[in-house]
């Protein structure tokens, strides 16, 4: 299985994605860890005045009115008792220690100097030495856990214990609970955090998809290019660069239309300008009275005019005006069967297509046939196979012949490269039809290989796209 992605669009959206909820996350964690430190931040300094006010309050009045008014003071969040003595302090780690050191630095601060204050935190929900989300108190309380360990309540509790003696050595004892919306999930602030990320993501979709598009129909336009130079021009249109790079791609269209154009013009004039000197040599040659050397010179003449007529279709290549269609290939290769087998080829052919491809009928029926002649030449016989994949349709050509040396299977598309001594015993023609073939192959967008057969002989394998 592949993790990293293929395409550029799979590694845009992989890169950004990543960098958004790795980014989110980290911002999450920033904020609610800094709401969470001034939320507490807040509360110990609601504790601090609080308890300064009503130790003020209560060693202004006489005992009697202190155990009236202590029932008073106490609320939901805060008991306030009195005591003879103050309660032993927990044994707690160094760094509870050191917070409850500075609560009580701070309430003595606002009390009469030698006044005596102890301060101690009681964990209901957080252990010691262990996150909160562990502890059995948090059981039942959500996301309570992680959240307080999140913002570093871990190093306190949800209870402070504090004790001050008044001037006549009685105590009052104040035990403040943390409020539990301190210790839950910002909803509000996840929500706002959950709507900005899932924007950008979206944005960023759309912003990689509308920026890969032209990316797309330029790659469109290149295979289109390989099968029709003729084909549209490009819009240029949209961003600088996008137009550039169509204009780019329009400007070497048209060199190649003007370059593969101007060659035509120049194949054809060399064709006029050969045929007319080798057409008078033929007449001359009718005049010789020698029978015997008008012969070998008009076999010269049929080999040099064959020859040429090779050379330029090869160099014409694929250049032709006629247009690509819906074809029949099942009813083009029975047309050849047939007109090979009139001509004594014993030609077999398996399987058939169902759905008709985009093609050029003259052109590919040049093609199949020249891979027929080698098959019949140095094989003596022919089996054709047709097959649909889905994304190609390969039609291979098999012969019984003495096959090709695996170093020479790419040679033999070369211009004029023959393999007489490993194919036949007598010349194998102009040494081209290979070479022509590929190039209609591959003017089709498809391809043609050799390969040799394991029982002896070759397989030529022609692919077509769909």
């Amino acid at each position: 299985m592949r993790l990293f992605p293929r395409s550029l669009f799979g590694r845009l959206i992989l890169v950004l994605l990543t960098g958004l909820i790795l980014a989110q996350l980290v911002s999450a964690f920033v904020l609610l860890r800094d709401r969470g430190q001034a939320l507490y931040r807040s509360v110990q300094t609601d504790v601090i005045t609080r308890t300064v006010g009503i130790v003020r309050l209560l060693g202004s009045i006489s005992s009697q009115e202190r155990e009236r008014l202590v029932p008073l003071l106490s609320t939901d969040d805060m008991r306030v008792t009195l005591a003879t003595a103050p309660a032993p302090k927990p044994q707690r780690g160094a760094d509870v220690e050191a917070a409850a050191q500075l609560v009580q630095a701070q309430i003595a601060r606002h009390l009469p100097q030698h006044t005596r204050v102890e301060v101690s935190f009681r964990r209901a929900r957080i252990p010691e030495a262990a996150p909160a989300m562990h502890h059995p108190h948090m059981m039942g309380r959500g996301m309570a856990g992680p959240w307080a360990y999140m913002h570093g309540l871990h190093a306190m509790g949800d209870v402070f214990h504090i004790q001050v003696e008044l001037e006549d050595r009685t105590w009052v004892r104040f035990e403040r609970q943390v409020p539990e919306s301190l210790f839950g999930w910002p909803y509000r602030l996840l929500i706002t955090l959950g709507i900005l990320l899932v924007s950008v993501v979206a944005l960023s979709l759309l912003a990689v998809r509308w920026s890969v598009g032209p990316l797309r129909t330029l790659r469109r336009a290149a295979e289109t290019l390989g099968k029709d130079i003729h084909r549209e021009p490009l819009a240029v249109e949209g961003p600088v660069e996008v137009a550039d790079t169509a204009k780019a791609f329009n400007t070497m269209q048209q060199r190649l239309k003007n370059y593969i154009e101007d060659r035509a013009r120049i194949l054809a004039a060399v064709s006029h300008d050969l045929k007319t000197p080798l057409t008078r040599m033929r007449l001359r040659s009718d005049l010789l009275e020698d029978e015997e050397l008008r012969v070998k010179i008009q076999t010269d003449l049929d080999d040099m005019e064959s020859m040429v007529r090779a050379t330029l279709d090869f160099m014409r290549g694929t250049e032709t005006k006629e247009p690509s269609q819906p074809l029949d290939l099942t009813a083009l290769l029975e047309s050849i069967q047939s007109n090979m087998r009139e001509a004594g080829g014993d030609i077999e052919l398996t399987g058939r297509l169902e759905k008709p491809i985009q093609g050029k009928p003259l052109a590919l029926k040049r093609c199949i046939t020249n891979l027929l002649d080698n098959a019949v030449r140095y094989g003596e016989r022919a089996d054709i196979t047709v097959e649909d994949t889905g994304q190609h349709v390969v039609i291979s050509v098999s012969d019984d012949g003495p096959g090709i040396p695996e170093q020479s299977l790419e040679r033999v598309f070369d211009p004029f490269f023959r393999l007489e001594a490993s194919r036949s015993q007598y010349t194998g023609g102009t040494g081209l039809g290979l070479g022509i073939a590929r190039n209609i192959a591959r003017a089709h967008g498809g391809d043609l290989v050799l390969e040799n057969r394991p029982q002896g002989g070759l397989t030529a394998t022609l692919l077509l796209p769909r």
